[in-house]
């Protein structure tokens, strides 16, 4: 008798334990899922929200189409009413012995003939610059100095540089170091043109809009109506008003030339935006 009620005790024991353990495995397996769900969730909202970001800063949704010739340029929005948005990361479409040594060589790089060139020891490196510049450029009431930096940019994103060297010396000395399109890289690896982007005017023409400075206003190639631009066809900040292709009713715009100061003369026409 003692017997039989002992091993029912024994039994009765052993459901509840069963019953406790898998109690508790439904517990964690509820965690679990409930875990990973929540997980789940949050990378999939995390993953929308980049890539919702992302798709929203890279729009050219409203940007006049003229601002859309900017090839070169990673992303171009609107600021509201009053400013034009380009990012770049400046590594040129062209070919340059500046990517030797670069992730881009086995493509990109090719040897400068020229038996006045002297190559400059910096390499091209890839680097965001923003742009923000006005939609509705008007003349200043006082001008402003160009910088020693990126003044403006060209259709394939590389920034355009003032017509001065370090310090705001002549370019005599580092026109050397420009490869066969008109640019060299700076100590940070940025890439820029002084002068004339060949690249551009070989492939858009001389009379091709190549770009845009801080201040809003188009840069074109050295030739206008069949007649190749000379300075003293130009105001002193190297630049005129009339029609042109993009631009019908006339505007503002500046003339790259051959010769001193190239792009830019003593200072921005209109009021410049920023660049970083």
């Amino acid at each position: 008798m003692k017997k039989r009620i002992f091993t029912a005790t024994l039994l009765a024991f052993g459901i509840v334990l069963i019953g406790l353990s898998c109690k508790k495995t439904d517990t964690a397996s509820s965690t679990t899922t409930s875990t990973t769900s929540a997980t789940t969730a949050s990378s999939t909202t995390s993953t929308t929200s980049a890539t919702t970001s992302s798709t929203t800063s890279s729009t050219t949704s409203g940007v006049p189409d003229v601002y859309k010739k900017v090839y070169g340029a990673t992303s171009i929005y609107l600021q509201g009413d009053s400013m034009v948005v380009f990012t770049t990361v400046d590594t040129p479409d062209h070919k340059t012995p500046y990517y030797k040594g670069t992730q881009w060589e086995t493509r990109k790089y090719e040897a400068d003939n020229d038996p006045n060139f002297k190559v400059n020891p910096s390499v091209i490196e890839e680097q965001l610059i923003t742009f923000k510049i006005p939609l509705h450029p008007k003349q200043a009431t006082t001008s402003q100095q160009t910088p020693l930096g990126p003044m403006g940019i060209s259709l394939n994103g590389v920034p355009f540089f003032n017509q001065y060297a370090a310090g705001r010396a002549a370019l005599t000395n580092e026109k050397l170091s420009f490869d066969e399109y008109g640019g060299h890289p700076q100590m940070q690896g940025q890439y820029h043109y002084h002068v004339e982007p060949t690249w551009l005017t070989k492939n858009k023409g001389e009379d091709a809009l190549l770009g845009f400075l801080l201040d809003g206003f188009p840069v074109y190639g050295p030739m206008e109506n069949g007649k190749t631009i000379s300075n003293s066809d130009l105001d002193s900040y190297h630049g005129h008003t009339s029609a042109t292709t993009d631009y019908p009713n006339g505007i503002y715009h500046y003339h790259i030339t051959s010769t001193d100061p190239y792009i830019n003369g003593t200072g921005f026409y209109g009021t410049p935006g920023t660049v970083k």
